[in-house]
């Protein structure tokens, strides 16, 4: 290591390419790769950060398994570096967006507490699933029959209820009406290379 010991993230990157490099297991190298690089990366902060490295790697699968090709190909490490500096920066965006979507989600479901049917907590519940990407595309009242089993004019009531309480926002008109929740949605953007450089 040296008298200067190398920057977390500049460990992390390379614990986590020389393991995949090596590939010492039949399966599995690569989440036990991402848990090293998660744990490279914890014990070079002297603060406790909550990152989700193996997630965002996973959510740029492609581009993740290029740069890890590239890397062992050229033993170049410099973009494979950047890359995953880019990644890292992200996964703490999503952390962020992650932790403030979940206050958000609680803070909604106390505010409606008692207030909801079962089939409105079960269709609420389940756009929280989704995470703080949001229910993909919005909740339409077809989905909405189709996750509670309501007829058309239960759930048109059970929406109409829903956007008057606030838990949803309806955006739209006829078929093209979509609901999405009243907690605030951060989607997180892509760090590029140019922006570590």
């Amino acid at each position: 290591m040296g008298s200067r010991p190398l920057p977390a993230l500049t460990r992390a990157g390379l614990a986590h390419l020389w393991f995949e490099s090596i590939h010492p297991f039949e399966d599995g190298n690569g989440r036990i790769g991402r848990a090293i690089a998660e744990k490279a990366l914890a014990q070079g902060l002297s603060d406790r950060v909550l990152t989700a490295v193996a997630g965002t790697l996973l959510k740029h699968r492609k581009q993740y398994y290029g740069a890890l090709e590239a890397a062992t190909r050229d033993l170049e490490v410099t973009d494979w570096l950047l890359w995953f500096a880019a990644k890292v920066i992200e996964a703490q965006r999503r952390g962020l967006a992650q932790v403030e979507f979940i206050i958000g989600k609680a803070q909604l479901l106390e505010r409606v507490r008692g207030k909801l049917n079962a089939r409105q907590d079960k269709a609420v519940l389940r756009m929280f699933a989704a995470g703080p990407d949001g229910f993909t595309g919005g909740l339409s009242a077809g989905n909405y029959r189709g996750i509670t089993g309501a007829t058309p004019a239960t759930a048109t009531r059970d929406l109409a209820d829903l956007v008057a309480l606030e838990v949803l926002r309806r955006t739209g008109e006829r078929k093209a009406t979509r609901y999405h929740l009243c907690v605030p949605l951060k989607p997180v953007a892509m760090v590029t290379i140019e922006e570590i450089r």
